[in-house]
């Protein structure tokens, strides 16, 4: 009886406002600008460790980091007693066209930093982007070898698209057209908006829109997993859009040219990053099904920072967001991740005066 009347409340929350309502983990503006918006979670206890600054991709929504409770990273890394910041990038519309990775480079993350480090007492901060998220993170600390950077962690990011399923056809057709046909769409249209991007990342994840009718029907009195399914099209129908300058730079340059895996990633005429300038310890994780950025392109990534003072590649299983938001993200990628912050936290530990 128990069970069945669980599964008449899921029903009705079905047809209304969700069986789970999206509870965001507190926070406050640290300051508040078109597309760089920075967020300091709250706490209820006093920090220890360095300060970490998530850095997101483009076109989803900070809640990539902070899914529900239960699929949380900010709240993971709250637990483990960081200071916790985000970058919130808001809309884009046509308006931003123009907006490039320069923008983000050399401006958004480098001030960012620069606030988090200030707001924590002048502290390393470290790094952690999902997807474009961490080829941003690779590409601002290669670029600013100034900044005070105490480590880089990378999810889910691709250094070699050749290695990617589904990417590697857009590159071969890239390399076939020399990249006009796509380009020149995107520079017309100012960019992707956000209903194409949606409309992209539920195709990525197709099986899983065929099959949601029968997984309602088998977990109708499973208000877990009825949640966790309802975070995920909660996540994908407020995904933002592409600015079109950054878009046509992600296609040309790392897409079907490779930049990443060649070392050197043109911004423009007259701004190239050397991947060797990144210097902080660096962690890159791949998960086993992901479809965007096989774990094989993300491993690549080692032997592209050399200059890194060290480089760790871990494989944990997932999908894409399945790797830094699924239901198994606790047990794979964030112990990955808190094993490696404490490892750089001893590393870097100022050892006690002799006497």
């Amino acid at each position: 009886m128990g069970s069945l009347s669980v599964a008449l409340r899921n029903v009705v929350a079905l047809f209304n406002d969700g069986v789970e309502p999206y509870a965001p983990t507190p926070s406050d503006i640290v300051y508040d600008q078109p597309h760089r918006t920075l967020l300091r979670y709250r706490r209820s206890s006093p920090a220890t460790g360095a300060p970490v600054l998530l850095v997101p991709p483009l076109a989803v929504t900070i809640s990539c980091y902070d899914m529900r409770p239960s699929q949380s990273l900010v709240r993971f890394l709250l637990d483990l007693g960081r200071e916790v910041y985000v970058l919130d990038y808001g809309e884009i519309t046509y308006a931003d066209r123009d907006l490039g990775f320069e923008e983000w480079v050399d401006d958004i993350v480098p001030t960012a930093i620069g606030a988090v480090s200030a707001d924590s007492g002048d502290s390393p901060v470290d790094l952690i982007g999902w997807s474009f998220g961490g080829t941003i993170s690779v590409l601002t600390a290669a670029a600013h070898a100034d900044l005070p950077i105490g480590s880089v962690t990378a999810v889910g990011t691709p250094f070699d698209q050749r290695r990617n399923g589904q990417i590697s056809l857009a590159r071969k057709f890239g390399q076939l057209t020399g990249g006009r046909v796509v380009t020149a769409a995107i520079r017309v249209a100012g960019g992707v908006p956000k209903y194409g991007v949606r409309a992209g990342f539920r195709i990525q994840s197709i099986d899983r829109e065929l099959t949601k009718p029968w997984f309602i029907a088998r977990n109708i009195a499973d208000t877990e997993a009825l949640a966790r399914m309802q975070s995920v099209d909660r996540f994908m129908d407020t995904m933002p859009g592409y600015p079109g300058r950054f878009y046509r730079q992600a296609y040309r340059q790392l897409i079907i040219r490779n930049e990443m895996l060649r070392g050197t990633v043109h911004l423009g005429p007259d701004r190239a990053i050397q991947l060797t300038g990144l210097t902080a310890p660096t962690q890159l994780i791949g998960g086993t099904k992901d479809a965007l950025a096989s774990s094989a392109s993300v491993a690549a990534g080692i032997g592209v920072l050399t200059s890194a003072s060290e480089v760790r590649f871990t494989e944990v299983p997932g999908s894409h967001l399945g790797i830094i938001a699924g239901p198994a993200a606790r047990d794979t990628t964030w112990a990955t991740i808190a094993d490696f912050l404490d490892s750089v936290r001893l590393s870097t530990r100022t050892p006690a005066p002799t006497r």
